[in-house]
């Protein structure tokens, strides 16, 4: 049987850009994996190339828990890394290239785990449902809302998830904290849009749309939200706080962040709501003044806050500019305190004794948010100990991603207890 390790350097070599090359071949290697051990694959296309894997292990419980990865990634310039970033060298004892951490080493820790079960002739605990998903870097259209939109019937009887951004190791003195993800923040991506009136770039400007948009993102990217600390943030603060002995003062959170080092940084993202311009466009000639500029931006609000955000959205932009939304997600969220996050602490625990599991929001968003449609409860949950030097948050989307072979080698023993 394949290393986690070899699972984790064969699906990096898979160029699965998202967009780009598509999924198939990952999905293929993946379904044949399965297949050789005994775990019947679903494999279902929503558009050519555009390939998803559903298998069901049964357990001693019909109630399931599903884990689910996504095989896409986004892109790499070769350019920029080290090593290529598909070539899944294993050098140094960590395997390198797009998607170690986001996500295919986490897909390779879920095959391990149950490909070892299996081998062992290990039963689950609990039925599982296992989705190895297309386009999670994009709207998820291709991959986890066609799943539970045109196979709904694939997850029945799953109450509870757990996928990636969660349970990492993070340096704090002698102990090491795992932050397990209890939700996300919600998704607005938007395409802003101004109308003026064209003409002749050397005459006085009667309604320049360029400049109606460029000052409405002006106040948009200069805007500081204000910090709004929902109830599973003040959770994760208060249990910093404990596990450094620091007290950390609620009325004014971001001023202590940098003392508390690499666990202030998980802070960051989840103390307000965001918005950042990523895209811009207009015109097609320096001496014409077009009739439309259009601009797309990145908003991410807190749970229980996408009012207030629209409300403050809106008057930053001002009446000239139109949004529209590319894509719209709430913000999931899942029990805190519950049984199964003492579930996925005591597995983390069993591996770690040195582990202090504490909850987590999300500052990005995942394919949790198309399962919550369905009423399953999603927790960040892909196991890694990582090395002080790496910067896990660092690497999602960045340059010369790796991720520490002993690190998959832990996630799968965690796993393994979790799961038998």
């Amino acid at each position: 049987m394949k290393s986690v390790a070899e699972i984790c350097s064969d699906l990096i070599r898979f160029d699965t850009t998202n967009p780009g090359s598509a999924e198939r071949p990952a999905a293929e290697y993946v379904a044949t994996l399965l297949a050789d051990a005994g775990i019947e694959p679903v494999v279902f296309e929503s558009a050519p190339g555009r390939t998803t894997v559903v298998a069901r292990v049964d357990g001693d419980s019909s109630d399931a828990l599903l884990i689910h990865g996504h095989l896409d990634v986004v892109p790499a310039d070769p350019s920029e890394w080290r090593l290529h970033p598909f070539s899944g060298e294993i050098e140094d004892g960590l395997v390198h290239g797009r998607g170690a951490v986001d996500m295919k080493g986490t897909c390779a820790m879920t095959l391990a785990t149950v490909l070892g079960m299996a081998a062992r002739g290990e039963r689950p605990r609990r039925d599982l449902v296992l989705a190895f998903l297309a386009d999670e870097e994009a709207t998820g259209d291709y991959g986890s809302r066609y799943a539970v939109t045109e196979h709904r019937e694939l997850f029945d009887g799953v109450s509870q998830a757990i996928s990636e951004s969660g349970a990492f190791s993070v340096p704090a003195g002698d102990a090491r904290v795992y932050p397990i993800a209890v939700g996300e923040r919600g998704t607005a991506w938007m395409k802003l849009t101004a109308h003026g009136v064209a003409g002749h770039g050397s005459m006085p400007a009667v309604d320049n749309p360029v400049a109606t948009l460029v000052h409405a993102l002006s106040r948009l990217a200069s805007h500081e939200w204000p910090v709004r600390l929902t109830p599973p943030v003040t959770a994760m603060i208060e249990a910093i706080a404990e596990i450094t002995g620091q007290p950390v003062d609620l009325d004014r959170v971001e001023a202590e962040i940098p003392r508390l080092g690499p666990l202030g940084a998980l802070l960051h993202g989840l103390i307000r709501n965001s918005a950042n311009p990523t895209m811009l466009e207009a015109g097609y000639k320096v001496n014409v003044v077009p009739s439309t500029a259009t601009a797309h931006v990145d908003g991410r609000y807190m749970p229980g806050l996408r009012a207030e955000f629209l409300q403050t959205l809106d008057e930053l932009l001002g009446p000239k500019v139109v949004r529209e939304f590319v894509n719209l997600e709430d913000a999931p969220s899942a029990p805190y305190p519950s049984p199964f996050f003492t579930e996925l602490s005591a597995a983390l625990v069993a591996e770690d004794p040195a582990a202090r599991p504490i909850p987590y929001v999300m500052s990005g968003g995942t394919d949790a948010k198309s399962f919550a449609g369905l009423g399953i409860d999603g927790y960040g949950f892909a196991p890694l100990m990582l090395t002080p030097d790496l910067d896990y948050n660092g690497m999602f989307h960045g340059k010369d991603e790796r991720v520490p072979v002993a690190g998959l080698e832990f996630g799968v023993r965690v796993l393994t207890r979790l799961l038998a």
